[in-house]
């Protein structure tokens, strides 16, 4: 029998405790500061086709709440603090790599587009923890999985408890 790489349950965890933090921030920054500094990241930017680069939702604001959380929170669950900045960072890449291709497709901003909404924002961080943190490809498939099941779910319910505008 040949040699299989051991899963990593606990790390894939920590990692999308990580993601929870770096996507929930923006979304509790919104709720608690409104519109306060509250700066689109594309500077209003329109394209040829007509739309917005990423659209309203994406701000400069979140983007930093995002980075700033997952390098706090990093210690926290006992990684370190500059890859949860990493990991906030590619989170957000993925988000805007998805709010591009959905305005290129016309879509509203804000509107649901189940799997482009997930996959980026997860797979590009636990792609580039998985050298660091010596995860194996079924680490990161799984950790895409779960964490597009979660992002369904969690979602609902802070939609349910009013701290989401959308149920998704």
């Amino acid at each position: 029998m040949g040699y299989r790489p051991r899963m990593h349950p606990l790390t894939v965890a920590q990692i999308l405790a990580l993601l929870t933090v770096a996507n929930g921030a923006p979304v509790v920054a919104k709720k608690l500061l409104g519109t306060w500094m509250s700066w689109p990241l594309d500077f209003h930017v329109v394209l040829p086709d007509g739309h917005r680069l990423f659209g309203a939702a994406k701000t400069i604001r979140g983007v930093a709440v995002a980075i700033v959380s997952g390098w706090a929170a990093a210690p926290l669950i006992g990684l370190d603090a500059g890859l949860g900045a990493w990991v906030g960072v590619l989170a957000m890449v993925g988000d805007l790599v998805s709010s591009f291709i959905k305005r290129r497709l016309n879509l509203p901003p804000s509107s649901q587009a189940i799997v482009l909404d997930q996959v980026p924002e997860s797979f590009l961080p636990l792609l580039a923890c998985a050298g660091p943190l010596g995860l194996t490809t079924g680490d990161v498939a799984a950790g895409v999985v779960i964490f597009f099941i979660g992002e369904l779910l969690i979602s609902r319910l802070l939609f349910r408890l009013h701290v989401r505008d959308e149920p998704y």
